[in-house]
């Protein structure tokens, strides 16, 4: 502001050189200069209150940055611990027996072994072992139905043990029943002599 041609004006009114001037010259030309002055001091002031809310909203927007980067920083950190914890992750699917990629390429369904599976090793992992668990269900499958199965051979067979052996009751019964009578018979009869029983009859 001192380079304005207002405040060099107002240091040469009140330089010596002006000391026997007209008092009513002095006093316009003051008072010219004096408005002049305040509306400086009013730009200045204008000047400074825009500065300071250009700071205020370049801070804000600074730290806004700032919260953004540290929010990003803090992802950025926690998605390397969970690629960490990935990676040292102990899956048993190593250890799972899986058919042979041959064996796959000849059973498993067409859409899971195309071309593009098998360029992919990630993929054809994934299909191998959504086959295997695929089979393994249809197989348990078969081996319940196979238990129903033999659960009824054997229901039938106790059924039929259980009438073979109402069968050998009911002869056991009958030959006892049969030896009883014969029994009572022979005490009903008596039996021929020998001598009866071998002379040959008289013609």
């Amino acid at each position: 502001m001192s380079d304005d041609p207002a405040i060099k004006h107002f240091q040469d009114l009140v330089s010596p050189t002006h000391a026997n001037a007209d008092p009513t010259t002095v006093h316009l030309r003051a008072s010219a200069l004096l408005a002049r002055l305040k509306a400086l001091n009013r730009n200045a002031n204008a000047a400074t209150r825009a500065h300071k809310q250009a700071t205020t909203e370049a801070r804000q927007e600074m730290d806004q940055t700032h919260l953004g980067l540290q929010n990003l920083l803090y992802e950025k950190r926690h998605l390397e611990r969970e690629i960490d914890k990935c990676r040292q992750f102990a899956s048993n699917y190593q250890d799972v027996l899986l058919h042979s990629v041959s064996e796959f390429q000849q059973l498993a369904p067409p859409e899971a072994r195309s071309a593009g599976v098998f360029e992919n090793p990630h993929q054809l992992m994934l299909n191998r072992l959504s086959f295997e668990l695929a089979e393994r269900q249809r197989l348990d499958l078969r081996r319940k139905e196979l238990v129903i199965q033999k659960e009824d051979l054997l229901k039938q067979s106790k059924v039929k043990l259980a009438t073979v052996e109402s069968v050998r009751l009911q002869i056991d019964t009958l030959m006892k029943a049969a030896a009883e009578i014969q029994r009572k018979v022979d005490e009903l009869v008596p039996p021929l002599p020998p001598s009866a029983a071998t002379t040959p009859a008289m013609s």
